[in-house]
């Protein structure tokens, strides 16, 4: 027999419930756990002396009248349930358009970025294209210097 045997069955052994012959000479052995079985039975007697208290008379009244209360005050609170689905809802349609106008604003900066972008690939052709604007001003000063005597003879 050993210890944690007593201590699994110390309930048992402190009711009175007989044991057996190796826990009672354990018992007789081992101090702690005779302590222990000991302590537990002082308990259980004080326990079992102990008288509950009576209710006061008005108890009864007093703890109907609250219930009324708590319900009176449920009843009236119909709207306060009402209003927490629609609080609810409230919110979620709020988030729903937070969640839409952070999309239009984003939408806009990537637009805003691609006109940047486009900006930026126009000056580059242009500036790839340099030698090809520059004939097409030769050739636009030649069609002036011609229509310009054309003009001056009529």
């Amino acid at each position: 027999m050993n210890c944690n045997f007593v201590d699994e069955h110390i309930l048992d052994l402190a009711a009175g419930n007989t044991a057996s012959i190796e826990v009672a000479k354990h018992l007789n052995a081992c101090s702690v756990c005779a302590t222990k079985v000991n302590e537990f039975r002082s308990t259980m007697s004080l326990l079992d002396e102990w008288q509950a208290p009576e209710p006061s008379p008005y108890f009864d009244t007093r703890l109907k009248a609250r219930i009324r209360e708590q319900a009176a005050t449920q009843s009236a609170g119909v709207l306060g349930w009402f209003k927490r689905p629609v609080l609810a809802a409230a919110m979620a349609g709020l988030m729903a358009l937070g969640v839409v106008m952070l999309g239009v604003v984003d939408h806009e900066k990537q637009t805003h970025a691609v006109q940047q972008v486009s900006a930026v690939q126009d000056l580059q052709s242009l500036d790839n294209n340099e030698d090809m604007f520059a004939t097409f001003d030769i050739l636009d000063d030649g069609q002036q210097n011609e229509t310009a005597p054309s003009t001056a003879n009529f």
